[in-house]
C-alpha cells in the first residue's frame, strides 16, 4: 500500500488551501519607526476605538497589527507632547498588500477571501511615522530681540515698503 505519496498529497493540499500568498510573503504586524523633531518627545498610539496601544518616547520602533478584523484595515492616532512645544497628532492607516493578489496564482481563493483577510496579512503599515513639533515658548525664542521705536524720518528709506499703516 502507498500509504506515503498519499498522506504527502494530503499535506501539500491542505498546505495550499490553508495559506495565503500575503500570509506567506508578507507578515500581519510591522515594526513602524515613531520620530519627531526634536527627539525626546512623548507620545500615545491609539486606535480606532480609542484604546491605547502603546506610550513612549520618540525615537522608537513599534509593532503594529495592519489588520483590525476580517477585511478591516488598521488605523492608528499618534499623539505627540513636549514641554515648549504643541501637541500634535498623525494618523496612520494600513493599506493593501501587494502581495495579496499573488493568491490569484498561489493561495488560491482560500487565501484570498479567508486567510490573508483573517491574519490581517492583505494590509500593510508604512514604516515611519515623523511628525515636526512647532515651539510655544516665544518668549525663549526670541529672548535676543528687542523693540525699538523710532520716527518715520528716522527710518532708513529701504524699511518703507514694509510698514503697515495702525488706525
Amino acid at each position: 500500500m502507498k500509504i506515503k505519496p498519499i498522506l504527502t498529497s494530503i499535506f501539500l493540499s491542505s498546505t495550499l488551501l490553508t495559506t495565503g500568498c500575503a500570509s506567506i510573503v508578507s507578515d500581519s504586524t510591522y515594526p513602524v519607526n515613531i520620530t519627531s523633531i526634536p527627539e525626546n518627545a512623548a507620545f500615545t498610539i491609539t486606535n480606532e476605538l480609542g484604546e491605547t496601544v502603546h506610550t513612549g518616547t520618540t525615537p522608537e520602533t513599534v509593532e503594529l497589527a495592519s489588520g483590525d478584523g476580517y477585511f478591516s484595515s488598521s488605523a492608528y492616532t499618534i499623539a505627540f507632547a513636549k514641554e515648549g512645544y504643541q501637541q500634535q497628532s498623525i494618523m496612520i492607516t494600513s493599506t493593501l498588500d501587494g502581495w495579496y493578489f499573488g493568491n490569484l496564482f498561489l493561495g488560491g481563493l482560500i487565501g484570498m477571501v479567508i486567510v490573508d483577510p483573517l491574519t490581517g496579512a492583505m494590509f500593510k503599515l508604512q514604516d515611519t511615522a515623523q511628525v515636526e513639533l512647532i515651539a510655544t515658548n516665544y518668549q525663549s525664542n526670541n529672548a535676543n530681540k528687542s523693540l525699538q521705536v523710532v520716527s518715520l524720518s528716522d527710518l532708513p528709506e529701504k524699511y518703507h515698503a514694509e510698514l503697515v499703516k495702525i488706525n
